[in-house]
């Protein structure tokens, strides 16, 4: 049997699940947003490619709060970037996929992302519907530490330098304090990011997971890699059947492994319950 076939009864395998399930646990990493034209900063070679100005540095390095203070131009021209890139960016077909099937469960759905993108949200989930473990970047908190808790982005917006990832506008502020501001993201080595929100999100999510316990519960996770393993964990944990989209780290023991990228995968699935 070659190797197509097996993907095809795995699709297949994932649509019947699908089907019959009760309830959606959607798991979203990095790679749930390529389809969409974001980059997963996949190693070093991966965010070299997206950042060249950071050569020789890594994600996890630039990712840290440090440069708020020890560099601002450079903290708000990495995550100025990235806001904009994430604003600009349409989520892909298979957000609209997973939402109509999410939306036909008997017993509901949720989504546990650690993707700070906001692509959930701008594809029709609700808030009330979505976990995201890692924070958002369009949420904002003061460096300070003011007091003044978290904030929507809005409109906030910085010009960057692409030839150096530096700001060059005017940085934001907190509008208590007027101390830098920062992103309301776990970064790494963060002592820092106040967990309000998605604490918020997380006693959500438990209530329904405690709804569902004893309901037949399909996890679809999608993009989640090894580096950071939060999501594969989580839909490992709660999903009674666990379908594993993913073109690089597929392996799922025990459960249906599609060694697909998101889009595409959606796609084959949602054929076949159509």
């Amino acid at each position: 049997m070659n190797s197509f076939t097996n993907i095809e009864l795995d699709v297949q395998r994932a649509a019947d699940a699908i089907r019959t399930a009760d309830a959606l646990l959607i798991g979203a990493g990095a790679g749930m947003g390529v389809d969409s034209g974001l980059p997963d900063f996949r190693g070093d070679a991966g965010f070299w490619r997206a950042y060249p100005p950071f050569r020789g540095r890594r994600f996890a390095e630039m990712s840290n709060p440090r440069w708020f203070r020890a560099d601002p131009q450079l903290a708000w021209g990495f995550f100025g970037h990235r806001m904009n890139l994430y604003r600009s960016a349409v989520p892909h077909r298979g957000f609209t996929l997973l939402r109509k099937w999410a939306e036909h469960m008997p017993r509901g759905y949720f989504v546990f992302t650690s993707n700070v993108d906001g692509q959930f949200q701008r594809a029709g989930f609700p808030e009330e519907r979505i976990v995201e473990c890692h924070g958002s970047i369009h949420y904002l908190q003061c460096t300070a530490d003011c007091g003044s808790g978290i904030w929507p982005a809005g409109e906030t917006s910085v010009e960057v330098d692409m030839d150096t990832i530096r700001a060059r506008s005017e940085l934001p502020r907190c509008p208590s304090c007027q101390a830098l501001a920062r992103p309301n993201i776990m970064m790494f080595g963060d002592w820092q990011w106040d967990p309000a929100r998605t604490s918020q999100q997380l006693a959500n999510y438990q209530q329904w997971l405690g709804d569902v316990r004893a309901s037949e519960v399909v996890a679809i996770e999608l993009g989640a890699g090894l580096a950071i393993p939060t999501v594969r964990w989580e839909c490992e944990a709660r999903g009674q059947v666990l379908i594993r989209i993913n073109p690089r780290e597929a392996d799922a023991p025990g459960g249906i492994a599609l060694p697909l990228g998101a889009a595409d995968a959606l796609a084959r699935v949602n054929a076949l319950l159509s």
